[in-house]
């Protein structure tokens, strides 16, 4: 199968979106000329202004805009350069967006679908690198993806686009480069399934975006030291794939969970919780969560060499994800089934992360 980074399998399902219905339209700043990454790149030849429009610089306008143009029938596309920029719309999202379906008691909907990017990873700077899933997935009526490949970049936008709901997909600009096995053809990826990335037996790590690489290198060393871990890729937070979770957890008994988010009031809490409460008397170590963030309060303070600091943040992240795995596994660790692929030069590629891959679509 061909292969496409992150960026390019986003504007393979936005030109595929567009060219399979006319209902399809992409508003936000810049989307007909900076390309956004490279996301919205070449679509404004192709299919002109009219359904590639530039918007000014007003976010509560263009999320309000996308709402009418969805209750015309139409399936808007509205796209944040920064996450933290689509937070000047939270009154139209929280107050509208999300409540409308249960507003008119099921009888309207509003197909809007929302892309917004985190800078985390390249001196962005604390506005630009908040991952706020755990915010958005508060909001009933709202779907929110977060996803980690190339392969469910697409289809979880095809499925957003298509779907008759209202949603905020979260992209890691660090994932961007990233080279993943696309299909050529249009495919939705369904929202509230879990996928394996690697299959293991002595412990379940858990992640969701950006933290999903890192697990599985986290995995390839833990290989190394006879521990055999499986990977669960959340891909979604709203829906929550509570059953692929629990079925890990139920095998390995023990738990470490990766959650690009804040320590408090979190994913990572939602899941640990959730196995607490089915699987707690089962577990043979207490569930250990893994953050790229501290608890709120924390003090930051502006450092030189952002990018150097971030990366050697990434690494700590790493570290912290073997260490974490290595301690509850470390009575009674089974026989390990195979040792998985060498550890990779770069995070170039998830499908070189992973020796087993079991995509639930």
């Amino acid at each position: 199968m061909r292969t496409l980074s992150y960026a390019e399998a986003i504007n393979e399902g936005m030109s595929q979106a567009l060219d399979l219905s006319d209902d399809v339209v992409v508003l936000g700043q810049l989307v007909d000329t900076s390309g956004v990454f490279g996301t919205t790149k070449g679509l404004v030849q192709k299919f002109g202004k009219q359904r590639i429009q530039d918007f000014p610089v007003s976010e509560s306008l263009m999320t309000a805009s996308g709402m009418g143009a969805a209750l015309a029938g139409m399936r808007p596309v509205l796209v944040h350069h920064r996450l933290d920029f689509m937070i000047y719309a939270m009154d139209s999202i929280t107050n509208w967006l999300s409540l409308w379906r249960l507003k008119s008691n099921g009888d309207s909907r509003l197909p809007v679908t929302i892309r917004a990017v985190i800078g985390k990873g390249w001196g962005q700077g604390p506005q630009h690198s908040k991952s706020l899933h755990a915010w958005f997935a508060h909001l009933p009526g709202m779907r929110v993806a977060v996803p980690a490949t190339a392969h469910d970049a697409k289809g979880l936008l095809m499925e957003s686009i298509f779907g008759e709901d209202p949603t905020i997909i979260l992209e890691n600009r660090s994932l961007f480069s990233m080279i993943d096995e696309v299909p050529e053809h249009p495919y939705r990826v369904p929202f509230g399934h879990a996928a394996i990335r690697r299959i293991g037996h002595d412990v379940t790590i858990v992640a969701l975006g950006i933290m999903v690489p890192l697990a599985l290198r986290a995995g390839v060393q833990l290989a190394q030291k006879s521990i055999d871990a499986e990977v669960i890729d959340l891909r979604t937070v709203s829906p929550l794939d509570r059953e692929s979770v629990l079925a890990s957890v139920r095998k390995t008994r023990r738990l470490v969970v990766a959650d690009p988010g804040w320590r408090s009031v979190g994913v990572a809490a939602e899941v640990i919780a959730l196995v607490s409460e089915n699987l707690g008397r089962d577990l043979r170590s207490n569930p250990a969560p893994n953050f790229t963030r501290p608890p709120p309060g924390t003090i930051f303070f502006a450092l030189p060499r952002p990018t150097r600091r971030l990366a050697q943040k990434s690494q700590s992240s790493l570290e912290r994800i073997t260490s974490m795995a290595i301690e509850p596994a470390a009575t009674g660790v089974t026989n390990m089934t195979g040792a998985g692929r060498p550890l990779p030069e770069s995070l170039s590629s998830i499908t070189a992360l992973s020796p087993a891959i079991v995509c639930s679509t």
